[in-house]
């Protein structure tokens, strides 16, 4: 009996010592949950307040944007300077309604500061290219080499400038594909605009063979040329011949046009000159071979 009893008495120590540790977990969880409401009680109107000023801020933001839209559309700047101006002021904005939403929270604005810097040091360093694009929209913007309906050509594309956003520039080429060319590889690019200037020349070049009279040919063309009205009187136009080849006289058929008629008078000239050059008897030629066979014997 004493050993049972004995043995009865350690068991029961031992479940106060369990018991007391259980309840001393139960108190520092429930002062720890106590002491985080204390804290959200306390700072539940500043981050509702931030909230607040997070979510008009972005609406404001958006509506600035618009009023600053309108007000660029009424001025002489262009559309693609508008698009990235609005895009630009739109992003710094946004910027600035964070950090008023962190200053409420009691964020103190050195280290606000510090963090902005730290990030942008690691945004500048990650994205090098982002920021050459950036930098490169800037220079397309003030320098001007074309805006928004100018048929560019640029990096093996060509078509109509769309807009010029804060990293990319669109282009809508001629069959239907839409390219985005960044801004940093457009200010490094040998660009060529086709809009600059309300003229532009259409060069061509026909062959006839040697035994027709090049003379009628120049004058067939001139008549082509002469009924073709989107064809402009000055510059001259010049029919010239330009080379001699293997089988064929070449003629170069310079003549001037309005920029919006380049296609349909390059065309038209291929067509009407090859089919006067039918009706007049020139021979336009092939390439050939003759070979001449020598008798031995």
């Amino acid at each position: 009996m004493t050993d049972i009893y004995r043995l009865a008495l350690e068991t029961a120590a031992g479940d106060g010592e369990v018991l007391g540790s259980i309840h001393d977990s139960v108190e520092k969880t429930s002062g720890m949950f106590s002491e985080a409401a204390g804290y959200l009680k306390k700072g539940l109107p500043l981050l509702i307040i931030a909230i607040v000023i997070l979510v008009v801020g972005i609406i404001v933001s958006k509506l600035i944007a618009k009023i600053v839209g309108k007000a660029v559309s009424k001025s002489n700047v262009n559309g693609a300077a508008k698009s990235f101006l609005v895009s630009l002021i739109k992003i710094i904005l946004y910027i600035a309604v964070v950090i008023m939403a962190l200053s409420v929270l009691n964020v103190p604005m050195s280290s606000i500061i510090t963090i902005l810097g730290a990030a942008g040091l690691a945004i500048s360093l990650a994205l090098q290219s982002c920021l050459s694009n950036l930098s490169g929209g800037f220079i397309i913007l003030f320098t001007k080499p074309f805006t928004t309906g100018d048929i560019i050509e640029i990096d093996a594309s060509v078509g109509t400038v769309k807009d010029i956003g804060i990293f990319y520039t669109k282009i809508d080429t001629f069959d239907g594909r839409t390219v985005l060319v960044p801004n940093g590889k457009v200010t490094d690019a040998k660009i060529v605009n086709y809009t600059e200037t309300p003229q532009r020349r259409v060069d061509l070049r026909f062959d006839i063979s040697y035994g027709s009279d090049f003379e009628k040919a120049q004058s067939v063309i001139m008549a082509v040329i002469n009924e073709e009205k989107q064809i402009l009187s000055a510059p001259a136009p010049i029919v010239r011949m330009s080379s001699h080849n293997n089988s064929s006289v070449s003629v170069d058929v310079l003549v001037w046009v309005k920029n919006e008629d380049f296609l349909t008078v390059k065309y038209d000239m291929t067509e009407n000159v090859k089919s006067a050059f039918e009706q007049n008897g020139i021979e336009i030629p092939f390439d050939q071979l003759d070979i001449h066979v020598k008798d031995r014997k």
